[in-house]
C-alpha cells in the first residue's frame, strides 16, 4: 500500500512539475536559507557585542534547522541554546515570558520539567513570516541573559528584512 502511494505521489509530482522547493515555500515552515539568515544575523550581533555564543534555529515542528557555536562558546550553553529554541517553539512565546509563569506561586511553576527540559529563561524567540505565522524559533546561550536575548532578537529581526 506504501510503495503505490510512493508511486502515485511521484507520478503527480512529475505530471504537475510539483518541487521540494515549490512544497517548502507553500508550508508554514522556516527553509534553510532563512535560518541561515538568521543565524549569520545573531552571529553579527555577538561579535559586535564581543560575546561567544551558541546560536540555534529549529523548525515549525521544534526540531533543529541549523546551528553553530562560534569559537571558543562554553560547551554547555550548546544544550541551552537548543532548548531556549525548543522552548519558544514549543509554547509559541519568548522563554522570557514563560519563565515569569514558571516561577513559584505562579501557574506553570516546574514547567521546565516537562518536554524532556525547558528553558525559562531570556534568550529564546519563536520566528514569524511576513504573515505573521510562527515558522520555528531562535535560542542563543553564551553569554548574560541579555547578552543571550539581544542576540536571539538581532536574529528574528533577520527574518523578514
Amino acid at each position: 500500500m506504501k510503495s503505490k502511494f510512493l508511486m502515485l505521489m511521484m507520478l503527480v509530482l512529475g505530471v504537475f512539475g510539483a518541487s521540494s522547493a515549490a512544497f517548502a515555500a507553500a508550508s508554514s515552515d522556516i527553509t534553510l536559507e532563512q535560518a541561515l539568515t538568521i543565524v549569520s544575523a545573531a552571529r553579527a550581533k555577538a561579535l559586535k557585542q564581543g560575546t561567544l555564543m551558541n546560536i540555534a534555529v529549529v523548525d515549525a515542528g521544534a526540531n533543529l534547522k541549523a546551528f553553530i557555536r562560534m569559537d571558543g562558546a562554553f560547551l554547555g550553553s550548546i544544550d541551552v541554546s537548543i532548548k531556549k529554541a525548543k522552548t519558544a517553539r514549543l509554547f509559541n512565546m519568548p522563554t522570557a515570558a514563560l519563565g515569569e509563569l514558571a516561577q513559584p506561586g505562579k501557574p506553570l511553576y516546574h514547567i521546565e520539567f516537562s518536554n524532556d527540559g525547558l528553558i525559562t529563561f531570556a534568550g529564546g524567540i519563536p520566528l514569524k513570516n511576513k504573515d505573521g505565522t510562527i515558522i520555528g524559533a531562535i535560542g542563543v546561550s553564551g553569554s548574560s541573559v541579555e547578552d543571550d536575548n539581544e542576540v536571539a532578537l538581532a536574529g528574528a529581526a533577520a527574518l523578514n528584512k
